[in-house]
């Protein structure tokens, strides 16, 4: 991993700042997206503006995940009824989000931002921007852009200085850092590459665009084993062409119908619903094989066909494939009530072979591929980004073939992108500053463990049942709840804070908390201290509790003792996993996971297990 996605990676799993990470076409984002959500150890989900962009990245719309109506949303809006219509299980998993990555950030509205941010502040944090949560937003500015059409942006442009994701007024407030990458994989040829540099900064000059033109070949017409894609602008242009070749061909036409089971929507469909194939098609897998024969953007020829399966020859490597029907999951991110683990809830399926006929696709869905020969039309280019996104598919200029010159006018850049990225360096960290975020967030994690600010709302909560309900049937034990009230605000509450006031001061000053014997002394002591007083308190409150035979107080009552019940016992468990261990970031984020999950994060472990 290089230097910058190594930056990356610890800004993400070490501190709790939000991350803005981008970089050219073809320098490793999605790769990085991939294995960041492999190794996660924070609750997590990922999102995408669209479908899909979720289906590819592997999480689910934006709108979705949060039942956002469509359409624009104004700033002081937060609190439209139609905006929050959360059932409870997808508020409680709000609520234990450690983190939210966000794919393809330049397609994403300013608005829509601030739409997230006031749903996140209304079930997690009201004074915090986005209630807290960090945000890890992946995506290239030059590239796609947000649609912000004439009647939206007549009422968003008195809010916003511009559609695009940085003019959020609450990313504003909670600040970034910016990771740029800059070492290309896609293309190793430099030449190539300061062409394309100058395309995506919206240079024009006679120079650039000769040196690409001398790529124009009138009339090019290759043959079928090149395995030349073309990209165009329009939908209308790319469909008119797979549609004539494939009409041209004159073996027999078989349709594979897609399995659609559940709630898939067909915005979301990663391929045909009704595939249409002859042998000799040129066709474009669509997903990565598990196998490692294919990829998404790999190009190939239809060699065998029969009703019940068919074979593609790949271009690239000559390789004759047997190509079998596979599948896609339209996810939904739910709360496990017992385990308290984001889990992921498959709505529905979509089940087809991997093709779709690729003899031109859109610019549009181009995004995020790479092609060996690529014939470009990007003359009528009508929107930021589209001509940078159509070059930078090839991995070689030589590979490259335009059917018709690139104008002036086809090379479109977005002044607000320019002005923005031109001050991205002011918010690059260095390793200096990273480091400090790390202590912060070293003492967020310390800070969460010795916090008893939700035990103290629910023991209150226990009160005024009792003080309301039951203060004549049950005298006595509302007597010893008040009393351990009390004891519990002199001994837990007021301890902790006298405690914060040594090992904040000690986690400030080291360089690397987890290897100060002398602080982590300090923290495995008070974690002993805390677990026996959280002890005290459960064997308590499972022995004080009233019964009654109305139905609804019944429930009232269950309700507030079993989430006691359950806080006490996660935190015990993590205080029992920091007396003995101490707190190191990733050890404790894991013993935190599998707390939450109710499992034990103190039993040893077998010779065969990992370790934390």
């Amino acid at each position: 991993m290089n230097e910058e996605l190594t930056r990356a990676r610890r800004i993400v799993e070490n501190t709790g700042s939000n991350l803005f990470l981008t970089g050219k076409a073809g320098t490793g984002k999605t790769t990085f997206l991939r294995d960041l959500v492999a190794t996660m150890l924070k609750r997590h989900v990922v999102l995408a503006p669209t479908g899909i962009a979720a289906i590819n990245a592997g999480g689910s719309t934006i709108h979705s995940f949060f039942q956002f109506a469509f359409g624009p949303f104004l700033p002081g809006s937060q609190h439209r009824g139609e905006s929050f219509r959360l059932k409870r299980q997808k508020i409680r998993l709000i609520r234990n989000l450690d983190l939210i990555i966000i794919d393809e950030i330049s397609m994403v509205r300013a608005d829509l931002l601030d739409h997230i941010d006031a749903a996140l502040r209304r079930y997690r944090n009201s004074n915090r921007p986005f209630g807290g949560v960090q945000l890890l937003l992946i995506g290239d500015l030059q590239q796609l852009a947000p649609v912000a059409r004439e009647e939206e942006w007549g009422l968003l442009g008195k809010y916003y200085d511009s559609p695009y994701f940085f003019s959020s007024h609450a990313l504003k407030e909670a600040g970034y850092l910016t990771i740029e990458l800059h070492h290309v994989y896609r293309q190793q040829d430099t030449y190539f590459l300061g062409l394309l540099n100058q395309i995506r900064r919206g240079c024009t000059s006679p120079e650039v665009l000769a040196a690409l033109n001398r790529r124009y070949i009138p009339h090019f017409t290759p043959s079928a084993s090149d395995g030349f894609i073309r990209l165009m602008t329009h939908n209308a242009q790319a469909r008119a062409v797979n549609t004539r070749e494939l009409e041209a061909l004159t073996t027999p036409e078989y349709v594979f119908k897609a399995e659609v089971k559940g709630d898939f929507p067909p915005t979301s469909f990663p391929t045909d619903e009704e595939l249409h194939l002859k042998v000799g098609a040129q066709v474009m897998f669509v997903k990565n094989d598990s196998k490692h024969r294919y990829f998404n953007g790999s190009l190939g020829e239809v060699s065998v066909l029969k009703k019940d399966g068919m074979a593609v020859r790949l271009h690239d490597t000559g390789e004759e494939i047997d190509v079998e029907r596979e599948h896609w999951e339209n996810t939904r991110y739910t709360l496990n009530t017992s385990t308290m683990e984001v889990e992921e809830k498959v709505e529905g399926v979509f089940r087809q072979y991997p093709l779709k006929l690729a003899w031109a696709i859109t610019i549009h869905k181009s995004q995020g591929l790479t092609f060996e020969r690529a014939i470009i039309d990007a003359h009528a280019a009508f929107s930021h980004g589209q001509t940078y996104v159509a070059l930078s598919r090839c991995r070689t200029l030589e590979g490259l073939v335009l059917s018709t010159p690139i104008p002036p006018s086809a090379v479109i850049t977005d002044a607000d992108v320019n002005s923005f990225t031109e001050g991205l360096a002011a918010t690059t960290p260095d390793d200096t500053q990273i480091a400090q975020k790390e202590n912060a967030f070293y003492l967020h994690l310390v800070e969460e463990l010795f916090t008893f600010q939700a035990e103290a709302t629910l023991f209150d909560r226990i009160l005024r049942l009792m003080e309301e309900h039951f203060y004549r049937q049950f005298p006595r034990m509302l007597h010893t709840l008040r009393e351990n009230r009390s004891l519990f605000r002199m001994q837990t509450e007021a301890v902790a804070s006298r405690f914060h006031a040594q090992y904040a001061p000690l986690v400030v000053q080291t360089d690397h908390p987890a290897a100060d014997d002398f602080l982590q002394q300090r923290i495995r002591s008070g974690a002993a201290y805390f677990q026996k007083r959280l002890n005290s308190l459960h064997r308590l409150l499972r022995l004080e509790q009233p019964a009654t035979a109305n139905k609804q107080l019944k429930e009232r009552v269950e309700s507030a003792y079993t989430d006691m019940d359950e806080l006490l016992k996660k935190h015990v468990s993590l205080l029992r996993f920091a007396a003995q261990h101490g707190v190191e970031v990733h050890a404790f984020q894991r013993a935190r996971s599998l707390a939450i999950a109710g499992e034990n994060p103190n039993r040893k472990r077998s010779k065969d297990e990992a370790p934390f």
